[in-house]
């Protein structure tokens, strides 16, 4: 059923009515970029290798931007084959509550969050929401691989909480309406 009512997703997009609409989001992301993160609080648990940022926290990397209240930063253990200044990398970012994700084109809120920097993949769980310009797409889980482009929403819940369809708005890009001729000046 979800296969299908995606693939019925797409297929809209195909239609001459919609030409010009963004659907989902294309997105790169170059995960080798820096990320930088503030936050009101910091807790570093290191035999975990796990950092804990809380309150009004933002996370940047490149055009990306994830804020939420807690984001729960996962290191890699590279020490057996990297030297010290990488022997930290970032394997994965945590975020839960008023998960907030940007990029220049869209964006998305949801519950939770995981941003998967091994993988290059971003995962939005909860009530979520996904715009695009003047496009929004409504679901429960929307999964987003910045390595290929390519994005996926699960079904949005339906007033009594049970599970129903993803629901969608899509708005065609509008073209700025042409001027009008001038007309010549008359003589008086």
């Amino acid at each position: 059923m979800r296969r299908s009512l995606f693939l019925a997703t797409l297929a809209l997009a195909a239609l001459p009515a919609l030409a010009g609409a963004q659907v989902m989001p294309r997105l790169s992301q170059d995960s080798k970029q820096p990320i930088e993160i503030t936050a009101d609080k910091l807790e570093v648990q290191q035999q975990q290798r796990l950092a804990i940022f809380s309150g009004n926290v933002d996370a940047r990397q490149g055009e990306i931007r994830l804020r939420a209240d807690t984001l729960r930063v996962h290191y890699a253990d590279n020490t057996a084959t990297q030297k010290n200044a990488e022997a930290q990398s970032i394997s994965r970012i945590d975020a839960v509550g008023n998960v907030f994700f940007s990029s220049q084109k869209e964006t998305a809120q949801g519950e939770q969050g995981v941003y998967d920097v091994d993988r290059g993949t971003i995962t939005m769980n909860g009530a979520v929401v996904l715009t695009s310009g003047e496009s929004v797409i409504r679901g429960t889980r929307l999964v987003m691989n910045l390595n290929t482009g390519t994005s996926t929403m699960d079904e949005a819940p339906t007033a009594s909480g049970k599970p129903g369809r993803v629901r969608g708005l899509f708005v065609p890009n509008q073209s700025p309406a042409p001027a009008p001729p001038q007309q010549p000046a008359q003589r008086r």
